[in-house]
């Protein structure tokens, strides 16, 4: 499990990302419902390659994400790696 310190850096380079030990989220808009089902099935497929799963939350065009790594107890490398993943999926959909 990270502590607050690693936390920190890991989402100064993680623009948009936000939270703490319990857990790292970020909501993207998508600029249509279509694109922002295509970003979540898009990160289904890395997440499930992964084999790491954030929880999803769809409304409308906008996608939160959520990752804690629960086995863990709190936000581990898995977390900050995949939320890199999903901000690079989320912007080649121009989803900001």
């Amino acid at each position: 499990m990270l502590d607050d310190d690693e936390i920190r850096a890991a989402l100064e380079g993680l623009p948009g990302w936000a939270g703490d030990r319990s857990g790292i989220s970020r909501t993207v808009e998508a600029p249509d419902f279509p694109t922002g089902v295509r970003v979540v099935d898009e990160v289904a497929v890395a997440a499930e390659a992964a084999d790491h799963h954030p929880d999803i939350d769809i409304r409308w065009r906008k996608v939160t994400f959520t990752l804690v790594t629960h086995s863990e107890g709190g936000v581990t490398r898995k977390d900050t790696d995949l939320a890199g993943v999903i901000s690079d999926i989320a912007e080649r959909h121009g989803a900001r």
